[in-house]
């Protein structure tokens, strides 16, 4: 798919390196550190503060995944009571003066969620109760019941994807923001590699103004010499005067441009600002590679590893998620409920003469305590069991289907924006793949512009040196082979960044670099 042929490199690039070091304006720049471009990335990978931002919300992302399991965790309640009445006797069956009860209640119950929307719970719930009424038959009396609850809806709120809903939603929206993170990381080495190749660039702009400055000052040395020996007319050396002027001027715009790069890239990577400019050398030269890809390679690679179509994707489950949910949420409520429990009865137990409480005279008792109760609920010794169904068909949803229609709604909107999303995409990696190819040619052409430039610098001093040829001319000459050889070296960086745009445009610049999504996660 790919296919790399090196050309050999000119000889303007040949010095990028030792000139990037070259003191702005003969200043002397403390603290300069020689970086790579894969150094710049590095960092920026690590203290870019966009970055940081970034994975702190992959991490949040988690914590809501987390958090939306936790309906599958059983839950585990307790539950106690104590109360005392006291009310004045007025049937024959009451204390005399005062009627007097003491209970307590006290119950353990686990509940489990189930994955089809029901629940299943298990509740062991006990009492005690002592009363001073009359003609009672176990007084204090001790009760304890096991129970087994399940209840599962069978329309409304039914089926795996509806009960875990935020769930999915949850993994989804975690997916996003993991792909939020990737392309942010795509965004940042290509600004990265902009800034750098753009600095790499303005450094050797201001190399060229000040060998342009340098070649004026010599002209304006030799006019000088020639006018004071009366060769030369006065107003030549005044207009090499106005020349030199004029490209010093030029360099201070261009040392200028130098410290904004140098700001933007150290933004990027995170470095103090408080720093002398000119801290960052860059030591890469931009090569030159041919790299034949085609369109539909292109396309088919980006179509695969754009985050934001991953997204998109993404975006559309949510929404198919909510639609499926706002139909479900119409249905009546159908539910079947099912129980299965067993109590159990102990306490002191009060015999009377002749086995009739109504004469009211108490001829013994015998002790009971609670676990009596306890045991007979844990060995089922009284079983019961009930099923049964409960319907509830709520009106408005006859009625009205609001929701439903809402959740469509945004199902088919976000359909259409995957697709806008998709046409970008192709829009942005033709335009790339566009540019590559452009850029290419557009390397050759700067070359060979240049080398003429140089063949008509050198014949225009020769002749003036004979006398054929004037300074404006050599001046012009001068002027032209600058910008031809700053054109040259724009052309070489503009096809380096573009390279970096189609892969930025195919969403594999991480993956050319090694970069992992892992490497961002580790910087908090």
């Amino acid at each position: 798919m790919r296919k790399a042929m090196l050309t050999g490199r000119n000889s303007l690039l040949s010095v990028i390196i030792g000139l990037a070091a070259l003191p702005l304006l003969g200043q002397e720049v403390a603290m300069s550190e020689h970086l790579t471009l894969k150094d710049c990335i590095v960092r920026a990978i690590k203290y870019n503060l966009g970055v940081a931002v970034q994975a702190y919300s992959s991490e949040l992302a988690d914590l809501t995944v987390a958090k939306s399991r936790e309906i599958y965790l059983p839950t585990l309640s307790f539950d106690f009571g104590k109360d005392s009445q006291n009310s004045a006797s007025y049937y024959w069956t009451d204390a005399a003066g005062q009627n007097s009860t003491t209970s307590m209640n006290y119950s353990t119950s686990l509940r489990q969620a189930i994955p089809f929307g029901g629940s299943i719970s298990l509740t062991l719930a006990s009492f005690n109760n002592w009363t001073n009424a009359r003609f009672q038959m176990i007084n204090p009396r001790y009760g304890s019941t096991l129970t087994f609850s399940f209840s599962q809806p069978l329309l409304k709120g039914f089926g795996y994807a509806t009960s875990r809903k935020d769930i999915l939603v949850a993994r989804n929206t975690r997916d996003i923001v993991e792909n939020d993170l990737k392309n942010n990381l795509i965004e940042t080495v290509f600004s990265v590699e902009q800034a750098y190749w753009d600095l790499v660039y303005l450094n050797e702009f201001l190399k060229v103004k000040r060998q342009s400055l340098k070649l004026a000052e010599d002209l304006l040395d030799k006019n000088r010499k020639e006018a004071d020996i009366g060769t030369l007319a006065p107003k030549e050396v005044i207009g090499a005067q106005a020349e030199v002027a004029s490209r010093r001027a030029d360099i201070l715009q261009a040392v200028s441009k130098v410290k904004d790069s140098t700001d933007t890239l150290k933004g990027l990577i995170n470095l103090p600002l408080d720093k002398d400019i000119g801290d960052i050398v860059p030591a890469d030269t931009p090569g030159f590679v041919k790299w034949d890809i085609t369109l539909e390679e292109a396309l088919v690679i980006g179509l695969k590893n754009r985050p934001e179509l991953q997204s998109s994707a993404l975006e559309v489950k949510n929404k198919e998620l909510d639609y499926s949910y706002a139909k479900n949420q119409t249905l009546p409520a159908l539910n079947l409920n099912a129980g299965y429990w067993s109590p159990g009865i102990s306490g002191t137990r009060i015999f009377y003469l002749d086995n009739n409480p109504l004469t009211g005279i108490i001829v013994g008792t015998l002790p009971g305590g609670p676990s009596l109760a306890m045991r007979d609920a844990l060995h089922f010794k009284y079983e019961n069991w009930s099923v049964s169904l409960s319907l509830e068909i709520p009106i408005n949803s006859v009625f009205s289907r609001a929701a439903q229609a809402q959740a469509k709604t945004g199902l088919d909107q976000e359909i259409a924006r995957m697709k806008q999303t998709e046409q970008n995409i192709y829009i942005g990696i033709r335009a790339a793949v566009r540019a590559v190819q452009t850029n290419y040619e557009c390397v050759g052409a700067r070359r060979t512009a240049r080398e003429l430039s140089e063949q008509k610098l050198e014949a225009e001093e020769a002749k003036l040196k004979v006398g054929l040829s004037e300074n404006f001319k050599v001046l012009t000459y001068q002027r032209d082979l600058a910008e031809a050889r700053t054109a040259e070296l724009r052309a070489l960086i503009d096809y380096t960044l573009s390279l970096g745009q189609l892969d930025k445009a195919m969403g594999i610049s991480l993956e050319k670099r090694s970069i992992k999504l892992t490497d961002a996660l580790k910087v908090k």
